[in-house]
């Protein structure tokens, strides 16, 4: 777990935290199935992952691929985003989180 957060990481966590986002409850560095996911909606069984450059990187791929769909299995809807999205675009990725979370026509 990091205690540090990146700029991206910041800035979606100054829209998701304290039920700020259509009353959705998220949490930080969230523990699930053996992995500490960046954001989750226990609620709505919805995670959000950022990504960085690294991610694209063919080893890293497989391993985002393995980690989502194992997160999946358990009924998790995982949603990623790349870092540049949340910097350059944070209104269309709250859009997509709440659409995500079934919250599309309060929003």
């Amino acid at each position: 777990m990091r205690k540090a957060l990146t700029g991206a990481e910041l800035k979606l966590w100054n829209e998701l935290r304290a039920h700020r986002l259509m009353g959705l409850g998220f949490r930080r560095q969230f523990p699930i199935a053996g992995y500490i996911v960046d954001f989750a909606c226990p609620e709505k069984k919805l995670i959000v992952e950022l990504d960085g450059s690294q991610h694209a990187e063919t080893d890293a791929v497989a391993s985002d691929e393995a980690r989502s769909a194992r997160l999946e299995r358990d009924g998790w809807t995982v949603l990623r985003f790349w870092n540049d999205d949340v910097i350059r675009d944070i209104d269309n990725v709250c859009q997509r989180i709440v659409i995500a979370a079934g919250l599309a026509d309060t929003f």
